[in-house]
């Protein structure tokens, strides 16, 4: 599927709010700060890979480069859409802190 010039800053912009907003809940009522950075490579992968999350565990080795392979085949826009996400889950990570320093404790 083509993505246009217009599709693209909007799917940017939609996955940068996103995951900040599931990554400030989480954040906020686990009281981790960095819980959705670490869990966001993870949600890539099931984002981009075809394989069942089951499959890693039983044929590991082809799982992997099944993987590599997407990886390797992803496109410019594809990069720049998952890469938002994670800067969009960085930055709640940094906002959790910075409110937590300056006294709002939430929860």
């Amino acid at each position: 599927m083509q993505m246009t010039i217009f599709v693209l800053p909007i799917s940017m912009l939609l996955f940068f709010v996103l995951f900040f907003g599931i990554g400030f809940i989480l954040n906020m009522l686990l009281k981790m700060s960095w819980i959705m950075a670490m869990i966001y490579p993870f949600i890539a992968i099931l984002i981009i890979d075809r394989v069942r999350f089951s499959q890693y565990f039983i044929d590991a080795l082809a799982s992997f480069n099944d993987l590599i392979n997407r990886f390797s085949h992803l496109a410019i826009a594809d990069i720049l859409i998952i890469s938002s996400g994670f800067i969009g889950a960085i930055a709640a990570g940094f906002t959790i802190k910075l409110l937590r320093k300056k006294g709002y404790y939430m929860f």
